[in-house]
């Protein structure tokens, strides 16, 4: 197994946005982004999850070149930190790049489906892939958010995606699932997923949930004045989904305030283990 993968406590990636478009920060992270991984890494981030391409609702693709130019030398320089880097990309050539420059994991939230070339790559490569429910690009995945059953039909495609990818040689036990919420799904979706995620356990394999100032906690939130709040002023509903998904013991979470995220993961640690020594 992946040292990575091993069993423990729920890992806390923190996010590190290098775009000028990014639906949770706007680019504010792009001057000195090395420093803010470090950071994040300080406050306890496990791993830093890199990303050079916006995957906000609407947003338009960048092209290779400006995506790899982007993140490539800032996974150098914090790699050069001794900082565990994963990236969020879905092209097989920037995921090699990245992989030879030290990031221990691809991120790729399209599932393989965004570049053919993806799967076959990642089994030559030394890494976690991490394998996400999507059914279509940014810019179109709103219409596709129609659903009978959210969670039978998400297991059902995660299902047909890690055929494909184990069939192109990734290693089963170098997987890891995540349910895509946001990505073709409206709120209601985002919550049943949430609320069923053992349903999704039976995949064996270790869940990333990704729920950090997502819309459906926007809306969530939104005052009586119908002003929804802007994507930082949602961090704390987002740690307590962190600390429900923990207790759930779910392999990790992807946020964008590291701190809050890591406290609910150690809250729900010391909850639990208070429970285990005082059972009679």
């Amino acid at each position: 197994m992946n040292p990575l993968l091993a069993p423990g406590p729920t890992r806390v990636l923190g996010v590190l946005n290098v775009t000028p478009d990014s639906f949770s920060d706007g680019g504010r992270h792009t001057a000195e982004p090395v420093a803010r991984g470090t950071a994040l890494h300080a406050a306890g981030a496990d791993l830093i999850d890199v990303g050079g391409e916006s995957t906000r609702p609407g947003a338009t693709r960048v092209d290779a070149a400006e995506e790899l130019r982007r993140v490539l030398p800032v996974v150098e320089g914090l790699v050069a930190a001794g900082v565990p880097v994963s990236v969020d990309t879905m092209r097989a050539a920037t995921a090699r790049a990245v992989v030879e420059a030290g990031a221990v994991v691809v991120n790729d939230v399209s599932g393989g489906l965004a570049d053919p070339d993806m799967a076959a790559t990642v089994a030559g490569l030394d890494c976690v892939y991490v394998l996400s429910h999507w059914r279509g690009a940014s810019d179109v995945m709103n219409s596709l958010a129609a659903y009978d059953d959210v969670v039978a039909e998400v297991s059902a495609e995660l299902q047909t995606r890690l055929q494909a990818v184990t069939a192109a040689g990734v290693d089963r036990d170098r997987i890891v699932l995540d349910p895509g919420l946001g990505f073709a799904k409206r709120a209601e979706h985002d919550w049943t997923l949430l609320a069923r995620l053992d349903e999704l356990e039976r995949f064996g394999l270790p869940l990333l949930v990704g729920a950090s100032r997502k819309r459906f906690l926007g809306a969530l939130l939104t005052g009586p004045d119908g002003v929804v709040p802007p994507p930082e002023d949602r961090d704390a509903a987002t740690a307590v989904v962190t600390g429900l998904a923990a207790d759930r013991g779910v392999w990790g979470v992807r946020v964008h305030d590291v701190a809050s995220s890591v406290a609910a993961v150690r809250v729900v640690g010391a909850w639990r283990e208070a429970a285990r020594v005082s059972v009679p």
